[in-house]
């Protein structure tokens, strides 16, 4: 289709899009954008030509080497790049009048964040975050039962895999569980001490860290790539309530005072509610509501200034880690 033909039809109302990085996560929104109703894959981008060639021909669309050979082509682009490339393709996009969906973690530091996302917002441009969680059913069954939480747990545990490892645990996996437990509680973030340290790879393969709101709530986030297991729970106290998010069992547990329970004398007392949710599809979810925030110019669900915010806080993290090292010596 020639450049005018895609142009009459992006203004007809199809949303024109594509993909840059279809590696192992980058493929996935590739499908997920090719399936999108009301839009139509252009093309995707990646400088392994094989690749890009083997993912365009299965989804029947066009293989580009650079992302900027999509630009006058397409309304909005999903990018799926290695983190160090995140702020030069996004900004491309964004100089160019082009929607974005980034992949997390947004930029690599936080001042480049902040950068795009005002550019985004000057722009009148929709920038969404790829902080997939916020999709997830666990956090759309546990988020409407949140109202004052006063203590968070986070635990986000897996075995070591080479992918991922271009940037530190802090924010390759810690990062998800940051952005949920800033989107649950309402207060800035006054203090920061965490722990960790590198063990298959050259930045942290485990962390650990406790977080200080200044409304007095305390969340204490444990995340690590090293381990023989996988486990992934959040557990949010809150007056009168308790509960307990496991997405190995797919259960929420909640545990509440009972109505008319003055005071808590024996079990009796005390609610129990056992709920299940289904694993979903949470990158569908994301990519919909990226189009659809793109096709109404809404405000997207996880916005440029969700994403700089969370990687605000992975840094001061990754800070700490570093001072108590430091403290330690281990350099």
């Amino acid at each position: 289709m020639t450049g005018a033909a895609e142009a009459r039809e992006g203004a007809g109302g199809t949303l024109r899009v594509g993909v840059v990085g279809v590696g192992h996560f980058g493929r996935y929104h590739a499908e997920k954008m090719a399936a999108l109703e009301g839009a139509r894959l252009v093309a995707v981008a990646d400088s392994d030509s094989p690749r890009a060639a083997e993912v365009a021909a299965r989804l029947d669309t066009d293989a580009l080497p650079d992302h900027r050979a999509l630009i006058g082509r397409i309304d909005a682009a999903s990018v799926a790049v290695p983190a160090a490339a995140h702020y030069e393709v996004v900004k491309d996009f964004l100089d160019a009048g082009i929607h974005v969906l980034v992949e997390k973690p947004f930029t690599e530091r936080a001042a480049t964040a902040r950068e795009l996302a005002a550019l985004a917002e000057t722009r009148g441009l929709v920038l969404q975050v790829g902080l997939i969680e916020r999709f997830s059913e666990a956090f759309r069954t546990v988020a409407p039962r949140i109202t004052r939480p006063v203590y968070v747990e986070a635990a986000r545990i897996s075995p070591f895999s080479p992918r991922g490892t271009d940037v530190s645990v802090v924010l390759d996996m810690m990062i998800h569980d940051i952005d949920i437990i800033l989107a649950l509680v309402d207060a800035p973030v006054a203090d920061i001490d965490a722990v960790g340290a590198p063990v298959f790879s050259a930045s942290e393969d485990i962390a650990n860290a406790r977080l200080k709101f200044a409304n007095g709530c305390v969340a204490n986030v444990t995340a690590s790539r090293v381990s023989p297991k996988t486990e992934r729970t959040l557990r949010i106290f809150q007056p009168d309530v308790y509960l307990k998010v496991d997405h190995g069992e797919r259960s929420v547990r909640v545990a509440r005072r009972k109505e008319g329970a003055e005071a808590l004398t024996g079990p009796d007392d005390v609610a129990l509610e056992h709920l299940r949710f289904e694993k979903g599809d949470p990158l569908q979810r994301e990519i919909e509501s990226f189009a659809h925030a793109v096709q109404t110019r809404g405000v997207p669900a996880v916005t440029g200034a969700d994403g700089v915010r969370s990687l605000e806080v992975a840094h001061r993290i990754t800070a700490s880690i570093a001072e108590n090292r430091a403290r330690l010596d281990l350099d």
